[in-house]
């Protein structure tokens, strides 16, 4: 009786870390967007590679001025696409998502 005792204790406790170390993994999973931002010249370029990095959960960011593309690495769990989005029209630009290109 004690054996299959002790064994149900260790089934549920195996399976309650799991449970967590998957919650874990989900929360902190990195994801990737793409913006078609009205950038237009080095100075439009220039603005937003020195203030998006600094918002809370971007991993990375990188532009493409010529197709007016900005890429952004972030967190799941820290911020997602609409507070990326707002955070590039507050520079004064117009933001949309580009469906498709973003992991």
């Amino acid at each position: 009786m004690k054996i299959v005792l002790t064994a149900v204790v260790l089934l549920l406790a195996t399976n309650a870390v799991s449970a967590q170390v998957q919650k874990t993994n989900t929360r902190n999973k990195d994801a990737e967007v793409v913006f078609s931002v009205n950038i237009h010249c080095d100075k439009c370029e220039q603005k937003i590679k020195k203030n998006i990095p600094f918002e809370k959960g971007v991993k990375g960011l990188t532009t493409d001025l010529d197709k007016q593309l900005v890429t952004i690495k972030y967190q799941t769990d820290k911020t997602d696409k609409d507070k990326l989005k707002k955070s590039i029209e507050k520079l004064g630009y117009t933001c949309k998502e580009v469906e498709g290109q973003g992991k």
